[in-house]
């Protein structure tokens, strides 16, 4: 009988996993999005120190264009495509955030009270509209659109906030990124231990990733004079890219981060995908799934 249910319902599920193209969230999808946020830090700092500020920032622009063209036009979650997204994310969301310090000459403690409060009204549109901010709701292209923003807006909120509490509040940036270390861990322990709501506690670590992988970043590439090793900010983003490369190489053979028929957590929303069939309960699922193993 459950059999008999799971194959008729099939259609909707094969439907809900095409479309979604946010990853599942794994250790692997965390060392992969820190990683991404050096490297676009440090990227970053090399291209607007090489090429005229001006043609790096336009450069990163069409990159970013590109990649995000790419993402809404496959049908599915790949890799190489959605990693390929968030770096190129965070090479301009990093360039953003300096353009708006360095060029405009806003303090960062303003750059950053800007962007958080950008990224408010994103949750807050994003929320009333669709009526979750689970990224295993991601599953329209509205939502898809509402997820990129977000991302997008945190890249820029985490860079002025790591460089705000660096160079403003004088931590320098190895304690900074010990700093936010510590703060990236709240979130997840209060998930384990408090039952803090787990789409609140991704997108509180999501948030703080990035000032944690850029000051790490900026540690490990500014000079000594700044407390940085010194090792250059060309070799510091070409480090990280490899290793980019090899993680995301792991994802696509592994599949260990391939979206599940799941999304207990998102409500159905006015761009809800409706195919006909009624939207399982948590009872249902877990019925199929123990199904599709004895199969």
């Amino acid at each position: 009988m459950i059999v008999g249910e799971l194959r008729r319902d099939r259609p909707w599920a094969t439907l809900r996993r095409s479309a979604i193209k946010v990853p599942e969230v794994t250790a692997a999808f965390w060392v992969t999005k820190g990683l991404t946020t050096g490297m676009g830090e440090s990227a970053s700092d090399y291209l607007v120190h090489r090429l005229p500020p001006a043609v790096a920032v336009g450069l990163g622009g069409i990159a970013l264009t590109a990649a995000l063209m790419l993402q809404f036009a496959v049908r599915r979650y790949l890799p190489w495509v959605y990693w390929l997204t968030v770096a190129m994310v965070g090479v301009f969301g990093t360039m953003a955030a300096d353009v708006v310090h360095i060029g405009l000459g806003v303090p960062y403690f303003v750059s950053s009270a800007f962007f958080a409060l950008a990224l408010a009204v994103i949750f807050g549109s994003w929320l009333a509209t669709e009526r979750t901010l689970s990224i295993h709701s991601v599953y329209t292209r509205r939502r898809e659109a509402f997820y990129w923003a977000a991302v997008m807006a945190t890249f820029a909120l985490g860079t002025a906030a790591g460089d705000m509490t660096a160079v403003t509040f004088h931590l320098g940036y190895l304690s900074s990124g010990v700093m936010f270390a510590v703060v990236i861990a709240i979130p997840a322990l209060a998930h384990w231990r408090l039952g803090l709501n787990a789409i609140f506690a991704f997108w509180f670590a999501y948030i703080a990733t990035r000032p944690l992988g850029a000051s790490f970043a900026d540690w490990m590439g500014v000079s000594h004079a700044r407390g940085g090793l010194a090792l250059g900010s060309g070799p510091v983003s070409l480090a990280l890219a490899v290793l980019i490369v090899g993680f995301v190489a792991y994802l696509a053979v592994t599949g260990d981060d391939a979206p599940r028929d799941g999304g207990g957590d998102a409500l159905p929303g006015p761009g809800a995908v409706r195919t006909g069939q009624p939207l399982p309960t948590p009872i249902q699922r877990a019925g199929r799934h123990r199904a599709a193993r004895h199969r």
